[in-house]
């Protein structure tokens, strides 16, 4: 059974939209692209590589691929001939042809093949970007794990990595170091049902 691992740059107040450039992700007037650019460093650079080093399919949005599609196979380096040698699943209802090599398109009833694919053997699969199809990942529980890339600014705009419903559920740290900069990178792994109790009073 593979594992669906969810990789997102999230601001403090909870920003995930075009994180990497002022052109990546402007959809609802966003201009506050690029704002993670400044704090990369020594550290975060390898908690990025280290991600991208594990054996791994890419689950991808519709948006976050047409970004990366025209420009990753044109690309070279570990991490181009990486995404461009593995296969890249993509959750869609408006594709229906691709070009870059080695996508499957799941544009039938999306959810359904998503959690047959999850149980078939394989590499898990990673997700990077794909706000909107995050959303309905975690409104369906199907998220065992985050990555998360926490920057020390606030936005106050822009696409959250929580906007709706998600199952309620526990997430257990397992990783987590802080950088030069401040960026604290987390690892939380799916832990059960959320636990309940009342705080003792004095």
């Amino acid at each position: 059974m593979r594992r669906i691992i969810m990789n997102e740059h999230l601001t403090l107040d909870g920003v995930i939209q075009g994180p990497g450039g002022p052109d990546e992700d402007t959809s609802g007037g966003f201009e506050l692209g690029g704002w993670s650019a400044p704090f990369g460093d020594e550290v975060t650079g390898k908690t990025v590589m280290a991600t991208l080093e594990q054996p791994f399919d890419l689950l991808l949005g519709r948006v976050t691929y047409k970004i990366w599609e025209p420009f990753w196979p044109f690309q070279s380096g570990p991490i181009a001939d990486k995404f461009n040698s593995i296969k890249k699943y993509v959750a869609t209802q408006t594709l229906t042809e691709t070009s870059w090599g080695n996508t499957i398109l799941l544009n039938g009833d999306t959810l359904e093949q998503i959690k047959e694919l999850k149980a078939t053997d394989g590499p898990d699969l990673q997700i990077w970007g794909s706000g909107n199809f995050v959303q309905t990942l975690l409104q369906n529980g199907l998220i065992d794990q985050m990555n998360i890339w926490l920057y020390p600014v606030v936005l106050g705009k822009g696409k959250r990595l929580f906007e709706g419903a998600a199952v309620p559920g526990n997430f257990k740290l397992t990783k987590n170091v802080v950088s030069d900069k401040g960026v604290i990178v987390s690892t939380y792994e799916a832990d059960g049902k959320v636990k309940l109790g009342r705080i003792a009073e004095e």
